[in-house]
């Protein structure tokens, strides 16, 4: 896709707020730059799937984030450096980062010190708690955007807080952050304008929590966990079948009238306790246990075409790789196959999630090995090979 063709990104994401967004900016054209420390970030050995190749590590979650970039690598506390830094946001239209202000300032790439080079200058930033507050200047990951919006508190079992596996606030990060780029981006194309857009992990965590927190502060609901049952609609809750488990949602009257016929049992239609989504929410246990006892003497596959042609939602509980093996999932043709050097096989990369029906996708490039392309953009600076190779002997580069 060539939607941003002509857009720089300077990447100095790490993990995974600010490297997605990056990636999306990628996936829709745009060039963007992974700057790396001399030795590597952190996050491209995280959760290696190549341990100790002599190729050098390269993990998971870095495979997934740093596709179709180019990389760099650049010390920008070096002496000497900042002639480097300079060129490089001259020849930029957006600064990505996710880090506190205080690490922004450390190596020079808070707004105040962009826009003294390139007045037009988009940063887009993200930190654990924003810029303001008490918090304003704290380091955080995702799990601690989830245990302070509540979500640990509401997830798993009563008196045992549990998170998420997956890193939801990251990405929900990384994705608001995109919108804020791209609508930066068309205000400058409006009016001449380069601005700061700032995106924090426990705002995106309380806006996932919102309907949640709104009930909390309107109701005093004081919900706690209650594993995988729903305490607002029912049956909502997972339930182990023959040979696994699956997952039903049944939300809203329609659906558990089909509920109710498929039970084939009219008392849960007739009964005060089951007569809208609240009530069933506080009964949610009775439901449970009636789904139970049909399900159990029942095939994973003959509960989710039972419900499937009752039209009530569900799907079978899979393990990543049943995930892989879906015919959905292939069905789809969302997992681009995608090779690494030093990393046997292919690897399923998850492209960017949307269809668009006038836009052609392009085959994703894989991820930069490290400092793959330091020389290459080095000279389209202007740099020459002497003064590059002067950088890399002082390790600036």
């Amino acid at each position: 896709m060539e939607i941003l063709k002509g857009i720089r990104v300077l990447d100095f994401g790490r993990y995974i707020a600010g490297p997605f967004a990056g990636a999306l900016l990628a996936d829709l054209g745009a060039d963007v730059i992974r700057i790396e420390k001399v030795d590597g970030s952190e996050d491209r050995y995280t959760t290696p799937v190549n341990p100790g190749t002599e190729d050098g590590e390269v993990g998971s979650m870095f495979l997934h984030l740093n596709r179709n970039k180019r990389g760099i690598t650049l010390n920008p506390k070096k002496p000497g450096s900042d002639v480097v830094k300079r060129r490089l946001i001259e020849s930029a239209d957006v600064v990505l980062a996710n880090m506190p202000q205080s690490g922004l300032k450390d190596i020079g790439i808070d707004y105040a010190s962009l826009v003294a080079i390139k007045p037009d200058i988009i940063l887009a930033s993200s930190s654990a708690f924003g810029a303001s507050g008490p918090f304003g200047d704290r380091v955080g990951f995702d799990g601690v955007a989830q245990a302070m919006s509540g979500n640990l508190h509401l997830t798993g079992e009563e008196n045992q807080p549990t998170r998420n596996f997956h890193p939801y606030v990251d990405f929900t990060t990384g994705a608001l952050n995109t919108v804020a780029i791209l609508s930066a981006i068309m205000h400058r194309q409006q009016t001449g304008e380069g601005q700061e857009v700032q995106g924090a992990l426990l705002a995106s965590a309380l806006t996932v929590a919102g309907g949640t927190l709104i009930e909390q502060a309107l109701t005093n609901a004081n919900r706690v966990a209650s594993g995988n049952r729903g305490q607002t609609a029912a049956p909502s809750d997972t339930f182990k079948t023959k040979d696994g488990w699956v997952l039903v949602s049944a939300v809203g009257q329609p659906l558990f009238e089909r509920w109710a016929r498929l039970m084939e049992d009219d008392f849960w239609l007739t009964d005060s306790r089951f007569s809208d989504d609240a009530s069933r929410g506080k009964h949610s246990e009775m439901i449970s246990d009636r789904m139970q006892q049909w399900t159990k003497t029942r095939t994973t596959v003959e509960v989710v075409e039972a419900l499937d042609t009752a039209r009530i939602p569900c799907g079978e509980v899979l393990t990543p790789q049943e995930a892989l093996d879906h015919p959905q999932v292939q069905a789809m043709d969302y997992l681009e196959d995608l090779t690494y050097p030093g990393v046997e096989g292919t690897y399923p990369l998850p492209r960017i999630p949307i269809e668009f029906s006038k836009i052609e996708r392009s085959k994703p490039r894989r991820p930069p090995l490290l400092s793959e392309h330091t020389a290459d953009i080095l000279i389209e600076l202007g740099f020459s090979n002497d003064e590059i190779t002067s950088f890399r002997e002082q390790r600036m580069i």
